[in-house]
């Protein structure tokens, strides 16, 4: 699907590829990854045409469509679902022909759309806004009404919808909660064409991609399976290469010998020279140099407190207006970890404000010890940052009484070294900033870390480091992460926002993430999740042609289009007959009365459709016959 051939490239001082080569298997789900600043943005931006190649090639079949999500959606009049059903142009292009088609072409037209299932786009892309966290009523609304992160998601929902023949998706995650990323884990998965994504999420790639293309040191190596797989191949592949490593080492030491024995005696003379060509000829190696990542700081509070830090019994907190979280009745213990979940819009966030002390609740008790420390990361606080500060006067504002020396020496602790504690933060990386400031954050030794969406901007080996931190720290975590994998390894309870309040979850992620598949697809199946978009009726026929002039009508697309139609209606009467198959059992109703109403909801639906499929079809047999008879 994708072939990349001897691909150099180099800019801004620094080289990114150097005569890297891969193919894509066509249809492939593909996770692109390697250690941030690496080029793996660079190398979307190359295959969509946005920057120059320096030399080599990359091609992809004669009017492959490519998709991207580079930015979010403009802030435009357009209702939502009008905005996404745009992105299939296709679609639009041919319902606007309709308009203006001559009659011997509408047969074609109507077959494209059947073959495309044009009447089912409406309800497609409903489903998809529906699993990225948009509710029904969302759909009417324009899109200027809503913030660039649900923005982002539109593009994403678009992209997903126009279906392209190469999808490119950069972090995609970053922007989703944990809902919406166990939403897209499984909608990748089941992706109809290839797809390339870039993300640092462990259980996407493990779940969702079935290869993994690394990029490292400007070269591009494709591996077969997911992360798991990949990271097995890759510690087999550095043992082979330091095993023959060693073996070229041994060799060549045990000839050098000989020479340096024998050199200068003139019997052994020209042994020592052979001996000497064949050490010329060696393969060149060098040692396998592990690449390092530093560590997080999380220092443990050096006394612990008595139970509880935090009770909440009976609890509202808000803004000034209605409540956010109704009537909470919490407790949390110096060795908890809490795991807490939620769409977006649920609360955490309020909840996180409320526990750091940086909202009251507002009827209620709140019971909090006095000596309490918490640390706070939020991702917001990255963008928050002055884009002239710099680390070392960040860290001077934090340790006003310590030394330079101690200064420099903390914040080479935190991973950023002698070269990047003057360095801008505009021009620190994602990364770099969300490493000083999680440091920062537990600095103090806090009792409590709330860590709101900590690893956004961290690759797969600085996420690691971050959980053996975590699992080191000896205080409470409240933790708000779409990365399962870091919420299973840290979290022993889970809390659920839902409906104004937080209780505990019964179940692990596993059970969580069925759950979230689960509502998803009963919200994708509502009836009231959008009306199938009317086919728009054909244009009227012009006036006949005097009877000397009137050409003989042509047939074939008109039959086509009787042909596509009678499908459709056997397909949908099909649909129908099964559906009624299931409600003839009386056991459906005994055991399941909810699956049959939902079964019942399903009849409607199907219904409705065959009564649109019988009335096109009488429509283009009506024509059909028309036409026939004029000939």
């Amino acid at each position: 699907m994708l072939q990349i051939k001897d691909l150099v490239f180099d800019a801004w001082g620094r080289g990114f590829f150097d005569q890297a080569t891969v193919s894509l298997p066509k249809d492939a789900k593909v996770g692109l990854v390697g250690r941030n600043g690496v080029g793996k943005s660079t190398l979307f931006k190359l295959i969509l045409n946005q920057l120059v190649l320096g030399s080599g090639e990359i091609g992809m079949p004669r009017n492959a469509r490519i998709g991207s999500v580079d930015q979010e959606h403009p802030a435009t009049p357009v209702p939502l679902l009008e905005t996404v059903l745009a992105a299939d142009v296709e679609r639009a292009t041919l319902l606007a022909n309709l308009e203006t088609a001559e009659p011997e072409d509408l047969g074609d037209i109507y077959t494209r759309l059947i073959e495309i299932d044009a009447d089912r786009a409406p309800s497609r892309a409903a489903e998809i806004l529906a699993g990225l966290g948009f509710s029904n009523a969302d759909l009417a609304r324009p899109m200027a009404e809503f913030s660039g992160g649900w923005r982002m998601r539109v593009a994403l929902a678009a992209s997903l919808f126009a279906a392209p023949d190469l999808l490119l998706l950069d972090e995609p995650t970053n922007y989703l909660d944990l809902e919406g990323a166990l939403w897209l884990e499984a909608r990748l998965k089941k992706y109809p064409h290839t797809a390339m994504v870039i993300s640092h999420d462990r259980e996407l790639l493990n779940n969702s991609v079935d290869h993994i293309l690394h990029l490292k040191d400007g070269k591009l190596d494709l591996y077969v399976g997911g992360y798991d797989s990949f990271e097995l191949q890759v510690t087999e592949k550095l043992r082979l290469q330091e095993a023959m490593r060693v073996k070229i080492e041994a060799k060549r030491a045990h000839m050098q010998s000989f020479v340096d024995r024998f050199r200068a005696k003139a019997s052994k003379a020209t042994q020592a020279q052979s001996r000497l060509k064949m050490i010329a000829k060696l393969p060149p190696v060098s040692n396998i140099i592990e690449d390092r990542v530093a560590p997080f700081s999380l220092p443990s509070p050096e006394r612990p407190l008595p139970p509880p830090l935090i009770r909440l019994e009976g609890a509202d907190v808000g803004y000034g207006g209605p409540p956010i979280l109704k009537k909470l009745n919490l407790r949390l213990d110096i060795d908890d970890r809490i795991g807490l979940l939620g769409v977006n819009g649920a609360g955490k966030s309020t909840f996180a404000k409320l526990v750091a002390g940086a909202l009251d609740v507002e009827s209620g008790t709140l019971l909090r010890s006095s000596r309490l420390k918490v640390g706070w990361f939020h991702q917001h606080q990255i963008e928050a940052m002055d884009p002239t500060d710099t680390p070392l006067e960040i860290i001077r504002r934090a340790l006003p009484g310590s030394s330079e020396a101690q200064r420099r020496s903390r914040l080479a602790q935190f991973g950023l070294g002698y070269d990047k504690v003057e360095t801008t933060v505009a021009n620190l990386s994602g990364g770099e900033r969300a490493r000083l400031l999680l440091n920062m954050v537990a600095m103090e030794a806090p009792h409590l870390l709330i860590l709101d969406e900590p690893t956004n901007h961290l690759d797969i080996d600085s996420r690691r480091a971050l959980l053996d931190a975590l699992n080191d720290y000896e205080g409470a975590v409240i933790l708000i992460t779409h990365d399962r994998s870091l919420m299973e390894l840290v979290a022993d309870r889970l809390w659920l926002a839902a409906d104004g309040g937080i209780e505990p979850f019964d179940g692990d992620m596993e059970d969580y993430a069925k759950f979230v598949l689960d509502r998803a697809r009963v919200a994708a199946r509502a009836p009231s999740q959008v009306a199938d978009e009317p086919a728009k009726p054909p244009p009227p026929p012009p006036p006949p042609p005097p009877p000397a002039t009137r050409p003989k009508a042509p047939t074939g697309n008109a039959r086509r289009r009787t042909e596509a139609a009678e499908a459709a209606l056997a397909r949908a009467t099909a649909a129908l007959s099964e559906i009624d198959g299931k409600l003839t059992d009386p056991a459906v109703f005994a055991k399941d009365p909810a699956k049959a109403a939902d079964l019942g909801r399903q009849r409607d639906a199907a219904q409705a459709v065959v009564d649109a499929a019988e009335a096109e079809w009488l429509a283009a047999q009506e024509a059909y016959e028309a036409l026939t008879a004029d000939s």
